[in-house]
């Protein structure tokens, strides 16, 4: 059994940066595929960035492009999400989450494809 630990969330005004960790247990992380997710009040879980066991290739979700970035390090059993040019449409609960698939594709999308979730970090920000 996996378990999935994000820290350093908190609050940060538009346009400033924060980093958000992830750090997992109990299972081999490099065979994961790791992935990012938020949900804020009110919306569905939604698909925010993944990266592949070695961190080889990333995904993001369209909004992020080019403000996030998504990193990982298997020596710390750890997973990054940078966040840069922060907005308030960035506000929302963050949670990193495992993939034991084997492939690589679209499918990084869907929050269904994740087997072990965190229990999420809060992430404001201030206009």
């Amino acid at each position: 059994q996996v378990q999935l630990v994000e820290s350093g969330g908190g609050l940060v005004q538009a346009g400033g940066s924060l980093r958000v960790s992830c750090i997992a247990s109990g299972g081999t992380f490099s065979r994961y595929i790791m992935g990012w997710f938020r949900q804020a009040p009110g919306k569905e879980r939604g698909f925010v960035a993944a990266i592949t066991w070695s961190g080889g290739s990333t995904r993001y979700e369209d909004s992020v492009k080019g403000r996030f970035t998504i990193s990982r390090d298997n020596a710390k059993n750890t997973v990054y999400l940078q966040m840069n040019s922060l907005k308030p449409e960035d506000t929302a609960v963050y949670y990193c989450a495992a993939s034991t698939n084997t492939g690589w594709g679209t499918w990084v999308t869907s929050p269904r494809q994740y087997d072990y979730w965190g229990q999420g970090t809060q992430v404001t920000v201030s206009s």
